[in-house]
């Protein structure tokens, strides 16, 4: 039976900031609307950090029973360890979408029923990431499902549930949040390369290789800052964004400079430092 602190870092906490930080900007721009709705956002925030840990418990389960986590450099597995068993992992992460689901009823009903379709390829997008007899996670998409949920649906979804609308610098906002979502993905997919291509996990870090993929991230953590720029022109606050940069440097120098293995585990912190910060204060920027 796994301990407690084993079940949290299965949760896989530093990857947690990328449930919060589509909230915080997509308040952000409610809030500069005029018409922030707390109580709906707050509902977001725990529905995305639900999706979010039922992901990590899905993605545990459906590579701990394949076999792909039995040989790791990161952080704890639950399953490929064997600290917990396959069927208690799957509750775990049904037990998490299950909550994602209900808190996002809540949501649908207090604003438009479509949302809960929504909710439902949420979820299944989840699942097959890594689950099911074809897994795209395993097909080089895993990026591409990052940048749409975490980014532009999480972003967009919390802006229009509350104002029920969609302003455009909701969908703009929503870019830089995606390409540092994708930046903790290709931080840590650079790190396995060389057990996933073993496992025959084809990831988007596999098929570009070591080098095009260092490429990927910088780009990841260097666009936002661009993007930020566009935003300026009609929310000239948001230039705020520009604080966080520094942070940007740190992992960037780790990574083009040819990190592996146990060093990369730090990028992913620093990611996950610069995602918050990122967010925190393009958030205050847009609200004011």
């Amino acid at each position: 039976m796994a301990t407690p602190s084993q079940w949290v870092a299965g949760s896989r906490p530093r990857t947690l900031p990328s449930s919060l930080v589509p909230v915080i900007v997509g308040t952000g721009v409610a809030v500069g609307e005029g018409h922030a709705v707390w109580w709906r956002a707050a509902l977001a925030a725990f529905v995305s950090l639900a999706l979010q840990v039922g992901v990590n418990y899905a993605n545990d389960y459906s590579d701990g029973v394949r076999g792909t986590d039995e040989v790791r450099v990161g952080p704890l597995r639950l399953v490929g360890s064997g600290v917990a068993k396959p069927k208690q992992v799957l509750a775990a992460a049904l037990g998490s979408f299950l909550a994602a689901a209900v808190a996002g009823l809540v949501l649908a009903a207090a604003t438009s029923w479509w949302l809960l379709l929504v909710g439902a390829v949420a979820i299944v997008a989840a699942w097959f990431y890594t689950g099911g007899s074809s897994p795209y996670g395993y097909r080089a998409l895993g990026e591409v499902s990052v940048f749409v949920f975490f980014g532009l649906v999480a972003v967009v979804g919390t802006v229009y549930v509350q104002l029920e609308r969609t302003p455009w610098t909701a969908w703009v906002a929503a870019v830089p949040i995606g390409l540092l979502a994708c930046g903790l993905l290709v931080a840590n997919n650079l790190r396995d390369i060389p057990t996933d291509t073993e496992s025959g996990k084809r990831t988007l870090a596999v098929v570009l290789g070591d080098h095009r993929t260092r490429l990927l991230y910088s780009a990841c953590t260097a666009l936002p800052f661009m993007i930020t720029l566009v935003l300026a022109a009609p929310r000239p606050w948001a230039l705020l964004a520009l604080l966080a940069a520094p942070l940007s440097i740190p992992p960037t120098r780790r990574v083009l400079g040819g990190a592996k293995g146990p060093e990369l585990i730090a990028v992913l912190g620093e990611t996950g430092r610069l995602q918050l910060a990122f967010a925190l204060v393009l958030g205050i920027g847009l609200a004011l």
